[in-house]
């Protein structure tokens, strides 16, 4: 198994994941307690909104930072800095005076909690090719796709318990168990292998990353599929209590179940002999099932075609998430720090942008508009990469 033995690997499988799941966590897991915050801090929902809103921006801009510094100084250096900087945000964040000084430190939280995102995909393509890097991408993909799904149901069960403070702490608490995790955590980018120009022309490379054309194809890829998919995590909630009258406990249950399909499709990615196919085979699935879903609630009143569809939707997802990953990573690989951010940049950039757009109108019908037009984005340029990729044998 590569230069790694197999207990290392199950290491780096754990690692790796939490890696993935920790930005995503950070951005979403306090959310159910948005309306007790607004009453806390005696300030707007706007306002206290503005926080998820900031620490997307931290995740986005994080990327585009720690990535490419990750290729001069090593992928452990930089986590370990990005793991500081988040403890010390959410302590202040936890014993914040105003909703301002609060959402100033959900930003340099997202800025923290990047770190283990561009660098899971970092680690993984150092350390491995060819299938075992696409097996490592489908258990990093899955995480990647299911911890925004996720992450608002744990919330909603502890922050009873617990409040927003204590959700806090128990990311703080994550974030420590990291910091001790980079301790056996071996530097996967060697010396020999490191940019050895300055900070200054480091940033300049990027415009080289995207003269390769195939990795721009995926980057857009993903971005369409994660408008998708934020598309459905803004909507969910409004479309399943509003319009079909769950209980927000039964939400939670509904939300959980429809994170499985996206771990169902990273899995079954994995049975294509290429990944462009299994792109492709995504895309597919997600355009079919958003137009079915369209004319599936027009003809039905009932919640279950809607449910139906949005599970093959994001089942669909998860076939997209890891093939991509994968391709791009492929792609980017002579320096993968700062495709990794580019790559991971423009999934949060795009779904910052579609999320607040589902609000518009009937929430129903912008968000099927928005699955049908992110997904046949998505679908045109999984055929691009496709046709392209055969053009170039």
């Amino acid at each position: 198994m590569s230069q790694f033995g197999k207990r290392y690997y199950l290491f780096l499988v754990v690692f790796l994941g939490m890696l993935s799941a920790f930005g995503p966590f950070v951005t979403d897991m306090y959310l159910p307690t948005l309306p007790s915050m607004a009453e806390i801090f005696n300030t707007t929902a706007t306002q206290v909104q503005m926080g998820l809103a900031t620490s997307m921006l931290g995740l986005a801009v994080g990327q585009i930072f720690f990535g490419p510094l990750s290729d001069k100084y090593g992928r452990k250096a930089v986590l370990v800095s990005a793991m500081v900087l988040f403890a010390v945000s959410t302590i202040a964040a936890i014993y914040s005076p105003t909703i301002q000084f609060f959402n100033l430190c959900r930003f340099l939280q997202g800025l923290g909690g990047s770190g283990g995102i561009v660098l899971s995909r970092s680690v993984a393509t150092d350390c491995y090719s060819g299938r075992e890097l696409a097996k490592m991408l489908a258990i990093i993909g899955a995480v990647n796709g299911v911890a925004p799904v996720t992450a608002p149901v744990i919330g909603g069960l502890v922050s009873a318990a617990v409040g927003w403070q204590g959700i806090f702490w128990i990311l703080f608490s994550i974030g420590a168990v990291i910091l001790l995790l980079c301790l056996i955590f071996r530097e996967s980018h060697l010396r020999e292998r490191r940019y050895k120009g300055s900070v200054a022309s480091l940033l300049k490379k990027f415009p080289e990353i995207f003269r390769l054309r195939l990795f721009v194809i995926y980057v857009v890829l993903y971005a369409f599929t994660c408008g998708v998919l934020f598309s459905y995590i803004s909507s969910a909630s409004f479309i399943v209590q509003n319009i079909y009258s769950f209980s927000e406990l039964q939400f939670s249950i509904i939300f959980g179940v429809n994170a499985i399909g996206i771990a169902i499709g990273s899995g079954l990615s994995l049975k294509f002999k290429s990944m462009n196919n299994a792109a492709l085979a995504g895309t597919t699935g997600v355009l079919a099932s958003a137009l079915l879903q369209v004319v599936a609630v027009l003809l039905s009143s009932s919640f279950w075609p809607y449910e139906t569809f949005t599970f093959l939707v994001l089942v669909s997802i998860g076939f997209i998430l890891t093939s991509v990953t994968t391709l791009a990573m492929d792609e980017g690989r002579q320096m993968v720090g700062t495709a990794s951010a580019i790559f991971g940049a423009s999934g949060f950039l795009f779904g910052g942008i579609v999320s607040p757009i589902v609000g518009l109108g009937n929430t129903m019908h912008t968000t099927q508009l928005l699955l049908c037009l992110c997904g046949a984005a998505a679908f045109i340029a999984a055929l691009t990469a496709k046709i392209k990729k055969a053009a170039n044998f």
